[in-house]
């Protein structure tokens, strides 16, 4: 009975902790993206969509090239997610009535429905992971005809709505590879509570410091922020130069 509170006590303690970072970096990316990889990442994938569809004829194969990339990453990780949870199945369709699994854990007996409860949730992980890379894969599809367009290279609504779609699929395909990290700690429940809760502290970690930027981006963004200044004080003194009836002055030369 011990063993069995203390499983669900640092079980959920885990979960909890794993649980508690991603709601602290969703919130963060919604309110200070720069901060964030994956917020900065964003931004510069937007950027790139505009860079490519100003000249989709000069680009295309750029950036056909690019998004099949993204695609082959997001199939190799969708055909892991699959084999890893088919392997699974099998693996308990086998030992249903028997207590090979259970023998594996420290701290869990003969509790066949725990056991069960560790596979399913394994299980359950990689399917999220496949069916978002699958998600992944079928924005990356849509992107790829969308940014080749050249009748759309010089509307800027859609080329806003490209770059909507490549984040999409990159935000899938970010969600496919966090269900692979939660993998990480169930897998290690196996061996007993104490693990799985060191597991997700440690991941929770490292996590953290892939997920924030340093302070080289955050010159980047400073870096881009003066651009921006930079332009629009070049289009008011454009403007500063015209005359009320829209025609610039012009200087004679002497």
């Amino acid at each position: 009975m011990e063993e069995e509170r203390l499983d669900i006590v640092l079980v959920s303690l885990g979960l909890l902790l794993f649980g508690s970072y991603h709601v602290w970096l969703l919130c963060t990316i919604l309110r200070n993206p720069f901060r964030t990889v994956i917020g900065l990442n964003a931004e510069s994938r937007h950027q790139w969509v505009l860079s490519m569809m100003n000249d989709p004829l000069k680009n295309g194969v750029l950036a056909i090239q690019t998004i099949r990339n993204n695609i082959m990453a997001s199939t190799l990780l969708a055909t892991t997610a699959l084999t890893l949870s088919s392997i699974i199945g099998i693996f308990a369709s086998s030992t249903w009535n028997s207590d090979v699994s259970a023998s594996m854990s420290v701290h869990d007996g003969n509790n066949t429905s725990t056991s069960s409860i560790k596979r399913l949730s394994i299980s359950i992980c990689f399917l999220v992971a496949f069916l978002c890379n699958v998600q992944s894969i079928r924005y990356y599809a849509h992107v790829s005809f969308l940014i080749t367009s050249p009748a759309l290279g010089d509307k800027k609504d859609y080329m806003e709505y490209t770059a909507k779609i490549l984040n999409r699929g990159s935000h899938s395909w970010s969600l496919g590879l966090r269900a692979f990290y939660l993998s990480f700690p169930l897998f290690l429940w196996i061996y007993g509570p104490i693990a799985m809760v060191a597991c997700c502290f440690l991941t929770c970690s490292i996590l953290y410091f892939l997920d924030t930027t340093t302070k080289i981006a955050q010159d980047i963004v400073h870096n881009n922020s003066f651009k921006e200044e930079r332009q629009t004080h070049d289009i008011e003194s454009d403007n500063n130069n015209k005359d009320p009836n829209g025609d610039a002055h012009v200087i004679q030369q002497p």
